[in-house]
Order: C-alpha cells, then sequence, then structure tokens
C-alpha cells in the first residue's frame, strides 16, 4: 500500500514532461523492465498498431501493473481485451457513443448544467464548486444514460475510488469493494434483460444477445466500467479546467461564455494538454519484435505510451499555439488513446465539458476563484486527481 505526499503535488497543467525522443528502456512502477515510447508518431504507432495489444499484460508470467486489485487492470475489463474479443465487446456500444447520437443528447445534457447553475446562484458564497457542479453533473448525465436510481449515484464515488485505486487502498478492502460493484453490475444486467427501457444497459443487453457467446464476467466489467468511468474522467477533467481556466488564464473566461464554439476549441486543448493523473504511460505487450521509431522493441516488452509528452511534441504541436485555448488542435489528440482502444465515451467527455465551460461562464462572467490555486486540496487515492474542494465567487 502507497500514500501520496500532498505537499509534493502541483496542479496537472503545470506537470512536467521531458522532451519527447526515441524509445529507451525504462521500468514499470514495480522496478520490471519496460520501453518508454514519448514521441506523437511512436505513441500513436504502438497505440494503434495490432502488434502491441493488452491481453497479454495479465498472462500468469507478466509483471504486476499494480500492487492492489481494481477495475482497470480485470483482465475482463473490454479495455484488456485484443481483437475478435475486444471487438466483439466493442461493437455492443459503438453506436451508443457516435457525434450523432451524442448530439441527440445535448439538450438534456445543457437542461442539467442549467439546473445545477440554478441551484449553485442560490448558494452563498464562495460557494464549493466541485460539490456544487463539477461532480453532480458528469453523475446525473450518466445516471440517465444507464438508468440509475438515487442509491446507485450515492454509491458511485465509493466505487470509482476503489475501482481506480492508486494503492492507497489495502488489497482487501478494495477487492471487498470490488465484489459488491460486481454483484450490482451483476444484478442491473438481470433486471434490464426481465424489464428493458431505453436505457444505455437495456440497449447493451440487446446488442449482446445479437452477438451472442459473449462470457457475463465480461458484460459485468463493461457495465462497472461505464458507470465509474462515465463521471470520473468528467469530473475531473472540469475541475482541472476550472483551476486553470480561473487561477491562471481569467482573461479566457468571458470568451468561452461568449462563444460556444470558441468554448469547443478551448475544451479541445484542455483534454490535450491537462492530463487526468500522474500517472505517466499506457501499457501495451509486444507480441513480436517491432520498430518503432528507429528502434527495435523486442517481442514479450512491456510498452509505456506516454501521451502527455507525445501531446506536447513540438514536431506536432508547436509551442507558440501550445497555450493559445481557443487555436484548433493541429493534430488529433492522444489524451483519448488511438486505434482500436480509442476512448468510446471521448465525444461525449468533450461535448459535457463544453456545455458546462460555456453554460458556467455565460451565467457567472465573473466567476473567480476564492483562494490562491495553491491552496488547493487535492482528492487522491486514485489513479485521477483533481481539486477535492474548490471556492469560487462570482
Amino acid at each position: 500500500m502507497t500514500t501520496t505526499d500532498l505537499s509534493t503535488l502541483v496542479p496537472l497543467h503545470r506537470l512536467h514532461f521531458d522532451e519527447p525522443g526515441p524509445p529507451r528502456p525504462g521500468e514499470l512502477p514495480g522496478g520490471a523492465p519496460a520501453w518508454l515510447v514519448s514521441r506523437y508518431a511512436d505513441v500513436r504507432q504502438v497505440l494503434s498498431d495490432p502488434r502491441f495489444g493488452r491481453s497479454q499484460l495479465y498472462a500468469a508470467d507478466a509483471p504486476a501493473l499494480s500492487d492492489v486489485p481494481d477495475l482497470v487492470n480485470n483482465p475482463d475489463l473490454m479495455f484488456n481485451q485484443d481483437g475478435p474479443d475486444h471487438l466483439r465487446l466493442r461493437r455492443t456500444l459503438r453506436r451508443a457513443f457516435t457525434p450523432r447520437a451524442v448530439a441527440r443528447w445535448r439538450p438534456w445534457i445543457a437542461a442539467i448544467v442549467e439546473q445545477l447553475l440554478d441551484r449553485l446562484e442560490d448558494r452563498p458564497q464562495p460557494a464549493d464548486i466541485v460539490e456544487e457542479f463539477t461532480l453532480p453533473l458528469p453523475v446525473a448525465v450518466i445516471s440517465r444514460l444507464m438508468g440509475l436510481d438515487a442509491s446507485a449515484r450515492d454509491r458511485m464515488r465509493h466505487w470509482s475510488e476503489h475501482a481506480f485505486s492508486d494503492g492507497s487502498h489495502s488489497g482487501e478492502e478494495v477487492e471487498s469493494v470490488l465484489k459488491e460493484f460486481g454483484a450490482f453490475g451483476a444484478e442491473l444486467l438481470t433486471e434490464r434483460r426481465r424489464a428493458p427501457g431505453d436505457d444505455l444497459i437495456s440497449s447493451l443487453v440487446r446488442a449482446a444477445d445479437e452477438e451472442g457467446g459473449l462470457p457475463e464476467a465480461q458484460l459485468v466489467s463493461l457495465v462497472c466500467g461505464l458507470v465509474v468511468g462515465g463521471h470520473d474522467s468528467t469530473m475531473t477533467m472540469l475541475g482541472n479546467a476550472l483551476l486553470y481556466l480561473l487561477g491562471e488564464r481569467p482573461e479566457s473566461w468571458p470568451r468561452i461564455g461568449a462563444d460556444e464554439e470558441a468554448a469547443g476549441r478551448a475544451a479541445d486543448r484542455l483534454i490535450h494538454l491537462v492530463p487526468l493523473g500522474d500517472d505517466r504511460g499506457t501499457a501495451r505487450h509486444a507480441a513480436v519484435d517491432t520498430e518503432v521509431g528507429g528502434v527495435v522493441i523486442p517481442a514479450g516488452a512491456v510498452v509505456l505510451a506516454d501521451c502527455g509528452a507525445a501531446n506536447r511534441d513540438p514536431a506536432v504541436f508547436p509551442r507558440h499555439t501550445r497555450d493559445n485555448l481557443f487555436a484548433p488542435l493541429e493534430a488529433p489528440t492522444l489524451s483519448f488513446g488511438a486505434g482500436a482502444h480509442y476512448c468510446l465515451g471521448a465525444w461525449l467527455a468533450r461535448t459535457e465539458l463544453q456545455i458546462a465551460l460555456h453554460r458556467l461562464s455565460a451565467r457567472f462572467p465573473g466567476l473567480r476563484l476564492a483562494e490562491p490555486a495553491d491552496a488547493v486540496i487535492w482528492r487522491t487515492g486514485t489513479t485521477s486527481r483533481s481539486p477535492r474542494r474548490l471556492g469560487v465567487r462570482w
């Protein structure tokens, strides 16, 4: 079990990334050898090339990627499947998260945003924007999509803190919570089979039945991943974005509220440059000897693809536009991955962030931090990190 030294934490937009370079030997957090890949083209290759997979990371003789059990390293998770097994699972959800589907959701997402802003406006100042906005918004959105009741919403953060544990929780504690969470997911699938509705889980059940032969454990992991992944990353992005915008880029705040397209470009830049946590790489396993960036990575090697460094590669993203929040990205961001494992919820996350920032700025053009950014208390214990509380005035 590890602990986090809060005194060493800096805002995620201030994290230092080494200059991207050729693939080089490194090591996993536990000390096992790995290859580090950091240039944009190299990272994109590793994430897109089927010779670099996820499933073999969980072979019996593979080095451990985590000290404690967690949802991210569950071999049944869709993200940890490769080839036909991965594609069969992905097909059950692919239609649900297309840009066209998400566009149909914009009106009711915007309505949830406005309801939360009405409530915020009535709160005494300073108000905690995390409690009033950055947490309840994505929880409400994923709850509506999945048809979750109030009891599930109340447990969501508890499940997330253990599903994405950074090792701060004991293995026994994480295992117990994930067992409870898995039982919830299994029960939810059973309920939707018995009484289907128009929610995401019901459509998943229908698609899985059409696909046929999908292991129940994989479907349960898929449901659980949607519950926690569907709100945790958006909450984290929104909290960190507000800390950066209000603390260091206040001159940009009015434009975000005045121009929804500009808010979309700012959302893209923020997703691109502000990581979700302190981890520096997403792992892959090399099935065969493969050349990446002029270096041969040997078969059997674990490769850490550093998306944060790649997103700052000056060969692709010039330094003179890096801090321009309203400049279109020069190339697709790697914050959502690439290739077969590209994040299915990317368009939903981007849409939520755009609407949230635009409507919040339009309603509160004078929004400002109530305390210095350096005084922020961080939410820790998980692989993502964002302010635990963020006091604001308007």
